[in-house]
């Protein structure tokens, strides 16, 4: 008999028991904490929350101030027929300006109402007076036939007329002056004999003062339309 120790037999390492075991005091490198753990970089502020530089206004503000008001702008440039019509509605506005065309659209308006007056008082004054030398009697004279009567109605028609228009042309005179950044006493040196006509006459035809509304746009002002 063979002398066989029977004590425990010694063990054998499991091959499915784990061979490696991390040493003591080593940190699990999978125990650490995740790196997708992190705070997410997208989470800090969105650079495209910034005030979008596009939203502000490229441009300064105008040098010049907001839009002037009526009396800032230049007078209109208008055509015949509605410088007739301003020259009525503004019969005796004499503060304001008027611009060139408002002025001698008028100028010609009345200048061709003053030649069909002098063409029909001419007719009638010589029809009445071929009338009164017809007469072989001498009965009938210019002023008591039918042809004298219409020769004095046009007289008085063009007094009228005369009284009509002399305050808006007065105005009208005043307020080109003023265009032209003068005094509208500068009318009264149409009065000056010779050459007084021609002197308010260069003046009417000085063009606009861009400043002048700062001192002749006051109280009622003249309208546009």
């Amino acid at each position: 008999m063979s002398n066989q120790q029977w004590g425990p037999a010694p063990q054998n390492p499991d091959p499915y028991q784990q061979p490696y075991q991390q040493p003591q005091g080593q940190p699990d490198p999978y125990s650490q904490q995740d790196p997708y753990g992190q705070q997410a970089q997208y989470g800090q502020q969105n650079p495209y929350g910034q005030p979008n530089p596009y939203g502000q206004n490229p441009y300064p503000p105008a040098p010049y101030g907001a839009m002037p008001g009526p009396g800032g702008r230049p007078r209109p440039s208008v055509g015949f027929g509605q410088a007739i019509k301003l020259f009525f509605k503004n019969y005796a506005v004499f503060s304001g300006r008027a611009s060139r065309s408002e002025y001698w659209w008028v100028q010609l308006f009345l200048g061709l109402v003053y030649i069909v007056w002098t063409v029909l008082f001419l007719v009638a004054g010589g029809a009445a007076t071929m009338a009164a030398d017809s007469d072989p009697y001498g009965t009938t004279s210019g002023t008591t036939t039918g042809l004298g009567v219409g020769a004095v109605f046009i007289i008085i028609i063009g007094v009228l007329m005369y009284l009509a228009v002399i305050v808006p042309f007065l105005a009208i005179s005043w307020r080109r002056l003023h265009d032209t950044d003068k005094s509208g006493g500068f009318y009264f040196l149409s009065f000056i004999p010779w050459v007084g006509g021609i002197i308010l006459i260069i003046l009417q035809a000085l063009p606009s003062v861009p400043q002048a509304w700062q001192r002749w746009d006051n109280g009622k002002l003249p309208v546009e339309n």
